[in-house]
């Protein structure tokens, strides 16, 4: 993610000002970037990121203490719900077990501090002060984005259904994602959101599936649904029945958008974190033990979400004064003769998932 300041005379000044001599002067001009940061930084880390794809973001004021009504996501006759979350950043997520009610969420602050030489500002150099503020904005980020894939991951990985098995269904052939491990997983999404007594829920909010979170090989699997054959049943023999590809129109459509496809109306998003050996399948790796078997250096793990039920949610404190979701203050650490500038920067979250029936996977 890269901030770039315009190379306009207001923006040149206001650089010059911030590597005065002036004291004052300098930090009147660390303020007011500052103040310009912090809405931008805003509405950059609410959209960038993967994670924030399947989050709901809800504020909260800064000085109130965040919770979720947990009664209005089950809408079943059950005393006791399993959620997600963490009690500090960078803390292994917990399960808890609550009651049907009003379930408090643990925050935690996310921050980072950058600096730089008075004399690139003094020099208007617009990109030092760019890459800077960049730099800021990318570290809050990535901490953002691993709290949030830990808590979905955990959950993922302990989830059970009513039948008492696991979100997970095995890939038909291994290391291979098909058109028919879609279809199962449609199936795999009715059951794991069946009502408390195992029957049909009377009135569901789920919508089944509704986007898929995949590593690039296995969109790499996709875009070869436009020309690999698809049919899994051997009718009336294993040759003819391997020569049977999709309906020419969605293969055109898999040809036409192959960064960014849609199969069955479910949204497909590349994760580069996903894939054999890597940090968030080595994660995942870590919290699961379930069946089917999963080894994150050579399995892949294909993530479903049903992103209509929202139980996914990410709180994040407003600030009382700006209302802005992302802070940013000048750095007062530095001595005059350090000859530095620097700012802060934070975002107080909590993050928490209230129905792992949400999540469902592929071990392919």
């Amino acid at each position: 993610m890269q901030i770039k300041l315009k190379n306009t005379p207001q923006q040149v000044e206001l650089v010059k000002a911030l590597g005065s001599k002036n004291k004052l002067t300098s930090m009147e001009a660390q303020e007011a970037l500052a103040d310009f940061i912090a809405p931008v930084a805003r509405e950059v880390i609410e959209k960038a990121g993967t994670a924030n794809l399947i989050y709901t973001q809800e504020t909260y004021n800064e000085d109130d203490q965040p919770s979720v009504p947990l009664d209005l996501y089950y809408n079943d006759s059950v005393d006791f719900v399993q959620v997600w979350q963490q009690n500090i950043a960078g803390g292994v997520p917990t399960s808890q077990v609550y009651g049907v009610d009003e379930m408090l969420v643990a925050t935690y602050r996310l921050d980072s501090a950058v600096s730089m030489l008075k004399k690139y500002a003094r020099k208007s150099r617009i990109d030092v002060v760019s890459k800077t503020i960049s730099k800021m904005l990318n570290e809050v980020l990535i901490k953002q984005e691993r709290n949030q894939w830990s808590i979905l991951l955990k959950a993922l990985a302990e989830a059970l259904d009513v039948d008492g098995n696991t979100n997970l269904i095995a890939s038909t052939t291994a290391n291979v994602f098909q058109i028919d491990d879609l279809n199962r997983l449609f199936t795999k999404a009715r059951r794991v959101n069946a009502a408390f007594n195992a029957g049909t829920p009377v009135a569901s909010a789920s919508r089944g599936l509704t986007d898929l979170f995949v590593a690039p090989e296995t969109l790499e699997d996709i875009r070869s649904f436009a020309y690999e054959p698809m049919n899994t049943r051997a009718i009336p023999n294993t040759d003819e029945s391997t020569a049977v590809p999709l309906p020419d129109a969605i293969r055109q459509k898999i040809f036409e958008t192959p960064n960014v496809p849609e199969i069955y109306g479910v949204l497909i998003h590349e994760v580069l974190e996903f894939g054999d050996d890597r940090v968030y399948n080595n994660l995942f790796d870590t919290f699961y033990s379930g069946t089917p078997a999963f080894a994150g250096a050579t399995d892949t793990l294909v993530l479903g979400v049903d992103k209509g039920r929202g139980s996914c949610i990410k709180l994040v404190a407003q600030n009382a004064d700006s209302g802005d979701t992302f802070v940013a203050v000048p750095d007062d650490q530095f001595l005059s003769r350090s000859e530095k500038i620097g700012w802060f920067g934070s975002v107080e979250q909590g993050n928490v998932v209230v129905d792992a029936r949400s999540l469902i996977g592929v071990i392919v």
